[in-house]
């Protein structure tokens, strides 16, 4: 199954750190990476903000874990937004490529 991993990164030089990490090990098809997120969240007992940077990785479920423990090896957050969605529909060659893209 292909899914997106949603990943915030504090900064643009991060993002890319960990974007080029996770396709040199291919664990990833493709990374997008989108500056400009503001962030409103709990964090220890309070409300927060941030402006962050979000990846949007393309890449197999089987995969998912291997991309958490490198994430977490590069991240600087204690506890690094680190999500999966399935992709339930999407051009059939498109799918092909993420499969052939990422380690078997």
């Amino acid at each position: 199954m292909n899914i997106i991993v949603l990943v915030v990164a504090k900064n643009e030089r991060e993002a890319k750190k960990i974007s080029n990490k996770l396709l040199e090990k291919k664990l990833i098809a493709c990374c997008n990476i989108i500056k400009g997120v503001k962030s409103f969240f709990w964090w220890q007992g309070k409300v927060e903000s941030a402006s962050e940077v979000l990846l949007v990785l393309k890449t197999k479920k089987n995969l998912f874990q291997k991309i958490v423990s490198l994430v977490k090896k590069f991240h600087s957050y204690e506890t690094p937004e680190i999500i999966a969605l399935p992709i339930i529909a999407g051009d059939k060659n498109y799918l092909k490529w993420i499969d052939t893209s990422v380690e078997a």
